[in-house]
């Protein structure tokens, strides 16, 4: 049985948020963490709007089409930057994070 698009967003954006906060972390604690700074600052902003959205979801707010709109996009910002580093951390963060943002695409204005 497959979830409806509110609780597969529910799950994504909480594996999302989870990944994302380990991933910041992980790369804090690499030995040269320096080029690594843009992924800490959007894991950071990823985990903080995918926990937004997911209080959104549950308040059904009127707001959640547009909020899940920017989830998505910066999900798949957040993506794409993890996906530069090879790390296990950051490969993880980068899957999950693709898995939330079409999570979040089911849940956009005109969405079945």
């Amino acid at each position: 049985m497959s979830k409806n698009p509110v609780q597969a967003a529910l799950a994504a954006l909480a594996a999302c948020a989870e990944a994302c906060d380990r991933c910041a972390a992980s790369c804090l604690r690499e030995d040269d963490p320096a080029p690594m700074a843009r992924c800490i600052a959007i894991d950071m902003d990823c985990a903080a709007l995918c926990h937004l959205l997911a209080g959104m979801v549950a308040r059904d707010s009127e707001f959640l089409g547009s909020a899940a709109v920017l989830c998505a996009m910066l999900c798949r910002v957040c993506a794409a930057e993890c996906q530069q580093f090879e790390m296990d951390h950051c490969q993880a963060c980068a899957k999950a994070c693709e898995k939330c943002a079409a999570a979040c695409d089911a849940l956009k204005p005109g969405s079945p």
